[in-house]
């Protein structure tokens, strides 16, 4: 009977692809997405914290000009606001905390609230860490 469907296929030029190939085809795509899928998440999260990093910048910009107009640093984000900063999308920036001489700026992305960012006066860049 098998014998039979081949030599139907040979005459009438059909062709196809094996279970075998198929199932190296499908494992082939497997490993791909196996090793493209981590690649994507770890993106993901570099793009968070990216975000958080720059929102910190911006409001540690704010904070600094706050200090030029007032001889002080504030504990507001409403007054970091009216110094010009704009918090981004996702991003929860807890209330400025420090003394007239200092501050520390505390931020995390809602994608990603376990990782907490946080940025004083007198550090250049922001770091993992909570004030």
């Amino acid at each position: 009977m098998i014998t039979a469907i081949k030599k139907r296929m040979q005459v009438r030029g059909e062709g196809g692809f094996t279970l075998i190939e198929l199932l190296v085809v499908i494992i082939i795509i497997a490993i791909l997405a196996a090793i493209a899928i981590p690649m994507y998440l770890s993106q993901r999260q570099k793009g968070w914290d990216a975000n958080v990093q720059s929102d910190l910048r911006n409001a540690a910009v704010a904070e600094e000009s706050y200090f030029t107009d007032n001889s002080s640093y504030t504990t507001s984000v409403a007054a970091l606001t009216a110094q010009g900063y704009h918090q981004s999308a996702n991003i929860t920036l807890t209330a400025p905390t420090g003394s007239a001489t200092e501050y520390c700026l505390q931020a995390s992305h809602t994608s990603n609230s376990s990782k907490v960012w946080r940025m004083q006066s007198g550090v250049g860049d922001p770091v993992v860490g909570s004030c």
